[in-house]
């Protein structure tokens, strides 16, 4: 057992990408192995419960949901002040992590679901994003001119969503929510999280991540 944080993560995973978001933001390092999903090694499946990245194994502990580990991060530092925001932030992630992403899903792995119409199950996510387009033409963010944790939390799922069909998610009426995707993706931040690193190997060195590199 190390005593370093390990954070097991899979670059496009959403999940693992707002993990490595906060991780980034406060400035936490730790040793990253990433994987592949359709190939998981065995010392990630002893250490996750549930066999899903991202997976932080701390000495004490493991937090094996990415928002656990967003607010690990964040409480130990949070120099941006990503954790101010209204509880009505975390009602917009939980909309996110529950019916936005059963609909993404059901669109995007179209032929896992044949029960499911990928065209209404694509409309259902068109609600969700209408709802943030409107909250965004307030403000910029979600809830004012900066990011907050709120928004690293559902930027990666509105990312993969749009990834489905470019040409249609661009010509649909939410420039606002187009704008705020655009923004993110041109980000430092997002230049941080998404460097490409070799595969974890228990005979490699270790890889260090603080997003600050």
């Amino acid at each position: 057992m190390t005593s370093h944080p390990v954070l097991w993560s899979f670059r496009r995973c959403p999940y693992a990408m707002r993990a490595r978001l906060a991780i980034a933001r406060a400035g936490q390092r730790v040793e990253l192995r990433e994987i592949l999903l359709r190939d998981k090694p065995q010392a990630f499946l002893e250490t996750s419960p549930s066999g899903t990245v991202p997976c932080l194994r701390l000495p004490d502990r493991v937090l094996d949901e990415s928002l656990d580990i967003m607010i690990w991060a964040l409480e130990r530092n949070d120099p941006d002040g990503l954790r101010d925001m209204p509880d009505a932030g975390w009602a917009w992630i939980a909309e996110c992590d529950g019916p936005f992403k059963a609909a993404l899903d059901r669109t995007k792995y179209a032929s896992r679901y044949p029960a499911h119409d990928p065209d209404e199950e694509r409309e259902k996510a068109a609600v969700f994003l209408r709802k943030l387009d409107a909250q965004l033409g307030h403000h910029g963010a979600l809830f004012g001119a900066r990011l907050t944790l709120a928004d690293l939390a559902i930027l990666p799922f509105v990312r993969q969503f749009a990834h489905i069909d470019r040409a249609w998610f661009r010509a649909q009426d939410w420039p606002h929510l187009i704008v705020w995707l655009d923004r993110f993706l041109e980000s430092a931040d997002f230049a941080r999280i998404m460097s490409k690193y070799p595969l974890w190997s228990d005979t490699a060195p270790p890889i260090w991540f603080d997003g600050q590199a």
